[in-house]
C-alpha cells in the first residue's frame, strides 16, 4: 500500500508546526487532514507538490504549505515533494524546461553562461525568461495531474486488492 510506503519518509507534525518558516500559519497547520494520509489528501498533495517544485522562486516549501492548507491535503507530503528540485537537480531540471518552453514558442534556444549577478538576471529575463517560465508552467501542470492520477488509482487499486485478498 503506498499509505505504508509514504508514512515511512512522513516527518512528525510536531516538527513541522514547529519549523520557522511555516509558523506564520499559526493554528491553520491544527486541521487533522493536513496530517493524515487518506485517499483524498495523498493525491492532493502530489498534485501540490509536484506544481511547487515546478515554481522558479526560492522557498517553495513554504508556497507547497500555503497551497496544502488551502486544498486541505497532506501537508509533509506536499512539502518533501518539493525537494524535487534541489541544488543537485534544479539545472538539468530548469534547462529542460527552458528548452521545451523555446520549442512550445519556436524560438531557437539561446547559448548562456549563468552569472550570479543582478546585471545577468535582468538581461537574461527578457530573452530566456519568457521560453523558460512558459516550460515550467507545461511541465509543473503536466507532473501535478500524473501524479495526482497515478496515486489516485494506485489507492484505488491497494484498496481493491486488499478488499480481494480479504475474501479468497
Amino acid at each position: 500500500m503506498p499509505k505504508k510506503f509514504i508514512q515511512r519518509f512522513m516527518p512528525k507534525p510536531e516538527s513541522l508546526r514547529d519549523h520557522k518558516h511555516l509558523q506564520i500559519f499559526g493554528t491553520l497547520l491544527h486541521k487533522p487532514n493536513l496530517w493524515h494520509l487518506n485517499r483524498k489528501s495523498a493525491p492532493g498533495a502530489f498534485a501540490v507538490g509536484l506544481l511547487c517544485a515546478w515554481v522558479p522562486i526560492p522557498f517553495q516549501m513554504v508556497l507547497a504549505a500555503a497551497m496544502a492548507i488551502v486544498f486541505n491535503v497532506n501537508l509533509p507530503v506536499s512539502v518533501a515533494l518539493v525537494w524535487l528540485t534541489n541544488p543537485l537537480t534544479m539545472p538539468v531540471m530548469f534547462y529542460g524546461a527552458y528548452l521545451l518552453g523555446a520549442k512550445l514558442l519556436g524560438h531557437t534556444p539561446q547559448q548562456f553562461t549563468f552569472e550570479l549577478s543582478w546585471h545577468w538576471l535582468e538581461s537574461s529575463l527578457a530573452t530566456i525568461g519568457p521560453p523558460f517560465l512558459l516550460g515550467c508552467a507545461v511541465i509543473g501542470i503536466i507532473s501535478s495531474l500524473l501524479g495526482y492520477f497515478v496515486i489516485h488509482n494506485l489507492w484505488k487499486y491497494s484498496v481493491l486488492f486488499k478488499w480481494r485478498k480479504r475474501y479468497k
